[in-house]
């Protein structure tokens, strides 16, 4: 597949624009939820270990993926422990 592919490119040089938007969209898309998946706080992957990862982040931990105006990293901690 990936040969007839490359051939229509090679027959057709004005689709190689085109594959490598279609490339780039699928890897970042395929990045991104393996992001989601890894690293946000959200998903329990192990229940057995760590049943509830969200009530071990801070006050200063950010938890959202892009942050425009807030600096995690000076908040102070509002409310009691639990």
């Amino acid at each position: 597949m990936l040969c007839q592919i490359l051939g229509q490119a090679k027959k057709h040089p004005s689709l190689i624009p085109v594959l490598v938007f279609i490339g780039a969209g699928g890897s970042g898309s395929v990045l991104y939820v393996l992001c989601l998946a890894l690293f946000i706080q959200d998903v329990s992957w192990d229940r057995k270990s760590n049943p509830e990862p969200w009530n071990e982040l801070g006050s200063n931990d950010q938890c959202k993926f892009y942050s425009v105006n807030v600096d995690y990293s000076k908040l102070k901690k509002e409310g009691p422990d639990f």
